[in-house]
């Protein structure tokens, strides 16, 4: 349940190749700026508009003034990027995808339809096909004593040797509003996370996550 397989439809982000070489995808974030580098100078210049340097927005994407998209950066078809967005840079955002008003996004891949649209901090994550995070909602990528992240598993724990990793939504995931996932935070496919919830660890899939000691199996 924590491999790139276990948690992601490649089929649904232009990163498919690129995440096809980890098994983990927290291995993938160290790469991710070299990544949109070398794939934006690959895209089809009848579709993608370089906007200023390293910054490519397709052309059925909706970018409001008042936004800012960091170098590099790919906004992907249909897309809408709203009210003072603050994009720092080393993100790829799919295709039919809500960035919404003072959303920061940095070092992350957002898959196609994935919708942080009100006052979200994702940093250093993979948001996964259709996953959704609440108002508020945020990640936190850094510890408070800035010692390298462990993923916590039920059974192991998982060195990732990286300083900044904020969390990995699997497909369909939806993050209540003001949730905080913390540090290494693992989401598991079509999982719900409560309002207000403090996540760390690993969330399984087809769950909703309460409180940290009730995590309970959804039922379809």
């Amino acid at each position: 349940m924590y491999t790139i397989n276990d948690l992601f439809d490649l089929e649904h982000t232009l990163a498919k190749d690129y995440l096809s070489q980890f098994t983990y995808p927290w291995e993938a974030l160290k790469g991710i700026k070299d990544f949109i580098l070398e794939l934006g100078a690959s895209l089809d210049k009848s579709e993608y508009e370089e906007v200023s340097e390293n910054v490519w927005v397709h052309k059925t994407a909706e970018v409001y003034p008042s936004a800012y998209l960091g170098a590099p950066c790919i906004i992907g078809p249909n897309t809408q990027v709203r009210h003072c967005a603050f994009i720092r840079g080393s993100a790829l955002v799919g295709a039919d995808c809500v960035v919404g008003n003072s959303v920061e996004l940095k070092n992350v891949i957002l898959f196609d339809h994935v919708q942080t649209p009100h006052y979200n901090y994702v940093g250093d994550s993979i948001l996964g096909y259709y996953s959704h995070m609440g108002a508020g909602a945020i990640t936190s990528n850094v510890k408070s004593d800035k010692q390298l992240v462990v993923v916590h598993g039920e059974d192991e724990n998982i060195e990732t040797g990286i300083k900044k990793f904020g969390a990995m939504l699997g497909d369909y995931v939806d993050v209540g509003c003001n949730a905080v996932c913390n540090p290494g935070t693992i989401i598991g496919r079509k999982t719900s996370v409560y309002p207000t919830s403090c996540v760390r660890g690993v969330v399984p899939e087809n769950s909703i996550y309460k409180v940290n000691d009730e995590i309970v199996h959804r039922h379809e």
